[in-house]
């Protein structure tokens, strides 16, 4: 009975992994899903601990030429292909994340207005400094600006940087070499956390 018993737990949880792996494959991907990942750099750890988060990075889905890319914020701005954004996180775990009613809202007009108003941002320079500016534009203020400007849609309210955590030593640590003295705290600012959290998105895909 004890076998039986180690057994089937086993295979309850070799079931349950191969279910996560099937259904990552077919996750039916649309224009403007808003995809969220774990990255691996000094500062992605700061923004977890700043803002009380799993998630570090996110882009938007655009799906081009029957291939599915995330437009991302990186250095520079940039579409990358589906697999390979995936591979750049930690342990390949993401979370995609949906507009509610998003087959009535984003239509073909609106989703054509979002595309060309990211394309406008293509090739900037990634914003270091996280300022609410068109100059050099940051992940999720990227993903904020588009469904702004191109759906009128605020995803969530904007925050300023003091809202955040920043009393963790790593956090300061990064203030510090980012701003000096100057850190602006009344600096309006969108994190990965707030579009996660969005009311208006819910969850297609998780396998976090």
């Amino acid at each position: 009975m004890k076998n039986l018993i180690v057994s089937l737990f086993f295979g309850l949880i070799f079931i349950s992994f191969n279910c996560k792996e099937i259904n990552s494959k077919e996750v039916a991907f649309q224009n403007g899903d808003i995809i969220f990942q774990t990255s691996q750099s000094k500062q992605c750890e700061a923004v977890k601990i700043a803002t009380n988060s799993n998630f570090s990075h996110c882009g938007i889905i655009f799906i081009e030429n029957g291939k599915t890319y995330v437009y991302e914020a990186v250095q520079p701005v940039k579409m990358t292909l589906l697999e390979d954004w995936i591979s750049h996180g930690k342990d390949a775990k993401y979370v995609v994340k949906r507009l509610k009613n998003s087959d009535k809202i984003l239509t073909n007009e609106v989703l054509q207005k979002m595309k060309s108003y990211g394309k406008s941002m293509n090739n900037k320079d990634y914003d270091l400094y996280f300022e609410w500016s068109d100059n050099k534009i940051y992940c999720s203020e990227l993903v904020w600006k588009i469904y702004k400007n191109g759906a009128n849609i605020e995803l969530c309210k904007t925050k300023k940087l003091k809202d955040f955590n920043l009393d963790n030593p790593l956090v300061k640590s990064i203030m510090k070499e980012r701003y000096g003295n100057n850190i602006p705290f009344n600096e309006a600012v969108v994190a990965p956390s707030q579009l996660y959290d969005s009311e208006i998105v819910e969850t297609i895909f998780d396998n976090f």
